[in-house]
């Protein structure tokens, strides 16, 4: 699963070679150098369509690649959190209109602000473009345990239990909560299918017919994907990932158990409000071994 994982990053750091010329301004920002035994964090965007005025994101991600311990941790942010918006009139919304009103660049700085956490690079990922590189990585579908209220909710013409579903459906598999588990379960679904996808990743990228569909592959990922990365900067970190290869994938959830309540808001209805202090601590020690106190430089 781990040199599957490291499959996968490469097809993503390939395909956001797309469309560099469009993004000359924000990699300007960010800066084309890249030290290859530094770690960097950078923030996976799931939405529902890219490029349009009211794209709202629906799966929002920290990844820190760390090629010193060869190490890649992840967090899942649930969209739902409460935060602080930078400039925003009303303050506090969910995090994930922090997207739809400044996209990725008030979205980073939104969970900078809010989790004293630095954002090095963005990348976007269009939900139904994964629908498209599921269906061409794994053409007769991936297994999955499909309950009957899912099969309900979503119209599917199939039987309760064990199923291979292609890429449209497996979109609506992890990006169903219409149950006690609701946005929880979805997190755990996606979990779930990107472990799938690995494995049939690694089994693509171990074969010959594979390797010969691979561009292809690339083309469709291409189309997309979005991302501040300059050219430079992606062949520099493939560079790292050969050098430093990853042995050790971790995973984490914020806001982490028993740090949150279930809130509503007059302004943006059902969030998940939460003991920030905590939150943070979680974050940093996780990231860096850092507690709250240390990043604040308290005593």
């Amino acid at each position: 699963m781990r040199k599957s994982f490291i499959i996968l990053l490469a097809l993503l750091l390939a395909a956001c070679s797309s469309g560099i010329s469009e993004k000359d301004h924000r990699q300007k920002e960010k800066g084309t150098t890249w030290n290859n035994s530094e770690a960097k964090t950078f923030l996976l965007v799931g939405v529902d369509s890219r490029g349009e005025a009211d794209s709202r994101s629906d799966t929002i991600m920290l990844a820190r690649y760390e090629p010193k311990e060869e190490r890649v941790k992840l967090v899942s942010i649930m969209r739902d959190s409460y935060v602080e918006i930078p400039n925003y009139e009303k303050g506090y919304h969910k995090l994930n209109h922090a997207y739809f009103l400044g996209g990725t660049e008030l979205l980073s700085q939104t969970i900078e602000e809010n989790f004293q956490i630095k954002v090095d690079h963005s990348v976007v990922i269009d939900f139904e473009g994964f629908a498209n590189i599921l269906n061409a990585v794994a053409p007769d579908g991936l297994e999955v345990d499909v309950p009957a209220a899912m099969i309900e909710d979503m119209n599917m013409n199939i039987e309760p239990g064990k199923n291979f579903l292609n890429g449209e459906q497996l979109l609506d598999y992890v990006r169903f909560r219409h149950d006690d588990e609701y946005d929880y379960g979805r997190v755990k679904r996606q979990q779930e299918v990107l472990a799938l996808l690995k494995e049939e990743l690694k089994n693509h990228m171990t074969s010959i017919e594979g390797i010969a569909k691979s561009p292809e592959m690339m083309k469709m990922m291409m189309a997309n994907v979005d991302t501040d990365l300059h050219i430079d900067q992606m062949f520099a970190m493939a560079t790292s990932v050969l050098l430093n290869p990853i042995t050790d994938i971790e995973t984490m959830r914020i806001p982490v158990d028993d740090s949150f309540v279930d809130k509503n808001s007059p302004h943006a209805g059902a969030v998940l409000d939460m003991d920030y202090e905590e939150n943070i601590s979680a974050l940093k020690q996780f990231f860096e071994g850092k507690n709250v106190t240390e990043v604040n430089g308290q005593p």
